[in-house]
Parts: structure tokens; C-alpha cells; sequence
């Protein structure tokens, strides 16, 4: 039987680790050609994976990665945008300015400066997906008991600005839809290892989500299935909001 995604070409930024690349595998599972894109770590992509190296938070960095990506091939390019970074445990009025600026331009210019990039290749082609990754915490609830305001506050920039898009483009073709996961059992969330029993207790599952889990929600928002959603939100959060 043929994947739903056969063929299609698709770039997934934060590409070399967790969410990512976990995204990248499904995406070949899928019979997708996927484009890892990310700051560093291109190595740990698949084998038969294109990385290419980008600043996310750069326009020009970003335009370069897509010049090289149509140069020899005008098929369009789906986007998912899975990166993003999180401050340390820092109480808002300790916070530097800087940290904040750093988690909102990676999280939020980032989302915007390539979202604009390879939207512009797609509606100029008719059409496409893109797939921008949230959080339950710019969302539902505001994660708790570790202190982190500049990234919550850039995830509920991702699900406004993903809907802000959806109502622009909608209509030309590009569907712009937004996952917005839980807690994840990624590297990062193992940064935080004393707190893991405390979050899955407010789960009403009790674990964490796998990053395949993720990755199967954002192949279905890329997918024809979902070809009716325009602007939504998947809220995949273990019960959390409901406790």
C-alpha cells in the first residue's frame, strides 16, 4: 500500500535530536524524502537524510537553506517546525532580558522567519503543509513547579501565530495546523529528572509521550486525512489539563 506521504518532500527543523528526528524517521517510514535542518548534530540524522545547516532566527540564513533546496528541484517543500529551547529554572523577576530574548527568538522568530520562507515557495506552488510544534503549556495550563515563563509565553505565541496563518493562507492552498505535546520523554525533560514523578501523577496516564507518539500526530496533520484541518490545535497531553 502507498504512504499517504510518498514522495513528498518535507524540511523538520530541530531535525538532530528528540522530537525532530523523531519526526524525521516517521516521515521515512511514511515514504516521505525528509530534510533534516538544524544548528548542529546534522550527524545523527538517518542515513540517506539531507541535513543542512540553518540559523533559524536568521532570514538570510533561512532564505540560503531555501534557495538550495528548489535549485535542482521545484517540487514543494513541507515544513514542520519541531525546534525549540527552554530556559533554566529562572523566576520571572530573576530573569535576565537576554534569556528571554533567546527562548523567543529561537521559539518564536524561528517559527515565523522560516514558516514565512517556505510558505512563500508554497503558495506559490499551489499549496501545502506546515506543521508547527506548541506546547500543552502555551495552551491548557502553565507547567509547574519549575519556573519558565519566556517559554511558555513563546508557545502560546507558536499556537497564536499558527492560527494567524492558517486564516492567511488557508484559502491558497497551505494548511497551517499545530501539535502541542506534554511532557515528552526527550534528552531535555532528563534534565529535569527530579521532578518527572510529579508531572506523570498529573497525567491522568501517568507517563510521559513518546516522541513517536509526537511524530504520528504531526504525519497526520501532513497528511490528506487531515485536509479539513486548517488553524487546529492537537492538544496530546496525557489527561494533563484535566486534572
Amino acid at each position: 500500500m502507498t504512504s499517504t506521504l510518498e514522495g513528498r518532500r518535507i524540511a523538520v527543523t530541530g531535525a538532530a535530536g528528540g522530537i525532530g528526528l523523531a519526526i524525521v524517521d516517521r516521515l521515512m517510514a511514511e515514504g516521505a524524502e525528509p530534510v533534516g535542518l538544524d544548528v548542529k548534530g546534522l550527524d545523527r540524522l538517518p542515513e540517506g537524510v539531507r541535513g543542512l545547516e540553518v540559523d533559524l532566527t536568521s532570514p538570510a540564513s533561512v532564505a540560503e537553506v531555501v534557495a538550495e533546496l528548489y535549485s535542482t528541484d521545484e517540487r514543494p517543500v513541507d515544513l514542520v517546525n519541531s525546534a525549540g529551547i527552554v530556559e533554566d529554572d529562572v523566576a520571572a523577576e530573576d530573569m535576565d532580558v537576554a534569556q528571554f530574548d533567546a527562548v523567543h527568538g529561537v521559539n518564536v522568530r524561528g517559527v515565523f522567519v522560516t514558516s514565512q520562507a517556505f510558505g512563500r515557495e508554497l503558495l506559490a506552488r499551489g499549496g501545502g503543509s506546515i506543521v508547527n510544534i506548541a506546547s500543552m503549556s502555551g495552551n491548557a495550563l502553565v507547567n509547574w513547579p519549575q519556573k519558565q515563563s519566556a517559554y511558555n509565553s513563546s508557545k502560546a505565541a507558536v499556537s497564536a501565530l499558527s492560527r494567524s496563518l492558517a486564516v492567511e493562507w488557508g484559502a491558497r492552498g497551505v494548511r497551517v495546523n499545530t501539535v502541542s505535546p506534554g511532557y515528552v520523554d526527550t534528552p531535555l525533560n532528563h534534565l529535569k529528572a527530579h521532578m518527572h514523578e510529579g508531572w506523570k501523577a498529573d497525567t491522568v496516564l501517568g507517563r510521559f509521550a513518546t516522541p513517536e507518539e509526537v511524530a504520528g500526530a504531526v504525519a497526520f496533520l501532513l497528511g490528506p486525512d487531515a485536509g479539513y484541518f486548517v488553524g487546529a490545535e492537537l492538544l496530546m497531553d496525557g489527561g494533563s489539563s484535566l486534572r
